[in-house]
């Protein structure tokens, strides 16, 4: 695994054992022994990455005196208290959401990250020396919480992500990779502190990869996800320029545009409106792309799908199928299509709107 610079610096010289002499350090973090789990290997990454607990060992103990020595607790102790640095869920009458608009429960990650969340990405800001205001700085901590703490915090609390029949399995998820860390059950060990001290070893690992990608991600929406806004306004603001229906948007340059857009549909198209359609933009290869506006972010139902006798057509076949020059394809499923020109890919969009859904 290729780290982070913060990532490797936050965990260089980390600690991590079940007894405070070992550590070596004065009020450690603390959270459980045994069994870990993403939630408190990311919980306990997020807190290395603020200069509070930048020096900080971590103590795995389920011995309430032991944790009564330690600054912050995470995944155990019974105690959810923000004020008192203690962060546990799995009380009985724990309920405490991100927000009003989640229905999923916070994991020791989750709370972690609701309390000091917005710290966090400052602080990954500033190691990219990107400024932030408040604005941006809250679009990505709840960004950042849709993508990628949600998930997490919905596995360790049993939530499924969706209702009904699934068609394949996920074996690949951040927390399924960190479980595979822990001991396995015919693993022998010769004696008792072995196990101890492989587990603190296989949990600097789970630390070092939650972290890692906790990272990745944030400074993902840092420095591309947040700088392409201004693309996608000024694509959408522009949009009378470009069809008389005012439903296709061309981009100055591909930037990643979908949240983009949802979100900026809401402010700047009234309601009288309709929805954007398609979105131009040319490739590096120098061609042009017609893609269309999915129903809703994350769907792969389009808005407006390129016509089905198209699709899975590809070049010269496509273009006479159409009658449209310099066709390149058309995707079997219909979201998206090539030509050599701009005026190309306007023509697929035109005759796909006027063809319909």
């Amino acid at each position: 695994m290729i780290a982070h610079p913060l990532v490797r610096a936050a965990t260089a010289t980390l600690q991590i054992a079940e007894s405070l002499q070992v550590i070596g350090v004065k009020a450690p973090i603390g959270t459980h022994n045994g069994t870990f789990h993403c939630d408190e290997a990311l919980a306990c990454g997020l807190l290395k990455l603020l200069p509070d607990f930048s020096e900080s060992g971590i103590l795995r103990s389920r011995n309430d005196e032991l944790l009564k020595e330690c600054e912050v607790v995470v995944d155990v102790g019974g105690v959810f208290d923000a004020s008192k640095l203690r962060f546990d869920h799995h009380q009985r009458s724990f309920d405490t959401k991100f927000d009003d608009t989640k229905s999923t429960k916070l994991s020791s990650a989750g709370l972690v990250y609701l309390h000091f969340g917005k710290r966090i990405i400052n602080e990954i800001a500033k190691f990219h020396k990107v400024e932030m205001d408040d604005d941006s700085t809250n679009k990505i901590y709840n960004k950042v919480y849709d993508s990628f703490i949600e998930h997490i915090d919905g596995i360790d609390n049993g939530v499924p992500a969706f209702t009904g029949d699934k068609n394949y399995d996920v074996s690949t998820s951040l927390s399924a990779r960190v479980g595979r860390l822990n001991p396995q059950w015919n693993q022998e060990f010769t004696r008792k502190s072995e196990k101890i001290e492989y587990t603190s070893k296989q949990f600097k690992t789970a630390v070092d990869i939650a972290l890692n990608e906790f990272v990745e991600c944030v400074s993902g929406y840092l420095l591309q996800w947040l700088p392409a806004r201004k693309y996608v306004e000024k694509a959408i603001s522009n949009r009378s320029s470009v069809h008389e229906s005012m439903r296709i948007i061309q981009l100055e340059r591909f930037v990643p545009w979908q949240s983009h857009l949802f979100e900026l549909e809401e402010t700047l198209l009234n309601d009288q409106q309709e929805k954007l359609a398609y979105v131009l933009y040319q490739r590096d290869s120098g061609d042009w792309s017609v893609q269309c506006v999915p129903e809703e972010l994350g769907s792969f139902t389009s808005r407006v799908p390129l016509p089905s006798p198209y699709r899975g057509l590809r070049d010269e076949e496509l273009s006479k199928a159409w009658g449209i020059e310099n066709c390149i394809f058309v995707h079997a499923n219909g979201f998206i299509g090539g030509n050599k020109t701009l005026d190309g890919v306007l023509q697929m969009a035109e005759k796909s709107l006027e063809a319909g859904p």
